[in-house]
């Protein structure tokens, strides 16, 4: 285990041919509290792993670094560079360029693990984490840390078999990480959905008047852009295509039930013009309205109707 003036302890482990038939080996695990100013990395890594952060650097074995205080940035091969902060997990890949490093005006406490073999290639594979998603909010979590202190205390003992009880943690922190997100992502979806919810609701209250899906948007203090497109996720429409087709089912139980003329219907409904309501009725349903009327009430269509819509 070292130390330094940083307050960092990390601790890299050398695995046998045992330890690899087991599937998951961990090769590092580590803890760095960089202060703001300080350079980055502390130079007393193995050479393997020491890298600038101009240049960074690939490795040949996955490693999650998780952040717990400061921010920074992070960039690689399959991400851009972005900012990354506490609560943040950063998800490196075997044989993928990637550099990171703490902001010089905040620096970062930094948690990690390395690890590799077919178990963590599997998982990978099966897309338990990828590559598309290589920052991950986590959000402070203790238990999280607590796995990675007792990884570094298993490391420190070194006793017999403490290769498969650091891996037993390693899948743990994976599992912890997996459900965490997934957690994070039904809560997510839970209040765009309550959302998504209002504005149908607000959609089938007004369907006699017409709606303007920018301004419904900004009613749900929500921007138009994401309010779009996580409309049409929900429903599989745009919010305006949405309300057309609430519109397009109320006339066909109008003109079903109700004994006001085609004209009234496509006056109540709002829409422009009889016209306009008969070709959007046609193409939807491949009925005229009077077809569908007649079809609806069981009697025989008269072809005149029509034309005195």
């Amino acid at each position: 285990m070292h130390f330094n003036e940083q307050g960092a302890d990390f601790k890299y482990l050398i695995t046998n041919e045992k330890d690899k038939r087991f599937g998951l080996c961990v090769n590092a695990v580590g803890f760095q509290a960089i202060k703001a100013g300080s350079a980055y990395p502390p130079r007393n890594h193995p050479e393997e792993y020491y890298f600038t952060t101009q240049k960074g650097r690939t490795l040949h074995e996955y490693q999650l670094v998780y952040i717990t205080k400061g921010k920074g940035t992070f960039s690689s091969e399959s991400t851009p560079e972005q900012e990354v902060s506490k609560g943040q997990l950063l998800v490196l890949f075997p044989d993928e360029w990637h550099t990171y490093a703490p902001s010089t005006k905040t620096g970062w406490n930094e948690y990690y693990i390395g690890f590799e073999g077919e178990i963590a290639n599997m998982l990978m594979q099966e897309n338990f984490l990828t590559k598309e998603k290589q920052v991950l909010d986590i959000g402070i979590n203790e238990e999280l840390v607590s796995l990675f202190r007792r990884a570094l205390d298993i490391a420190e003992a070194d006793r017999t078999a403490s290769q498969q009880y650091l891996s037993g943690i390693a899948m743990h922190i994976i599992g912890c990480l997996l459900s965490i997100t997934q957690n994070k992502l039904y809560e997510e979806m839970d209040n765009a959905a309550q959302k998504i919810e209002s504005a149908k609701i607000i959609m089938q209250e007004n369907i006699f008047k017409e709606i303007d899906a920018e301004e419904l948007s900004a009613k749900l203090g929500l921007s138009y852009s994401w309010f779009r497109k996580v409309f049409k996720e929900y429903t599989g429409y745009s919010p305006a295509k949405y309300f057309q087709e609430l519109k397009l089912r109320k006339a066909k139980q109008m003109l079903i039930e109700s004994p006001l003329t085609i004209k009234e219907i496509c006056y109540e409904l709002n829409y422009t013009s009889a016209e306009h309501f008969f070709t959007v009725f046609k193409k939807q349903t491949g009925y005229t309205p009077t077809e569908y009327r007649n079809i609806g009430r069981g009697v025989k269509a008269d072809i005149n109707e029509e034309h005195s819509l």
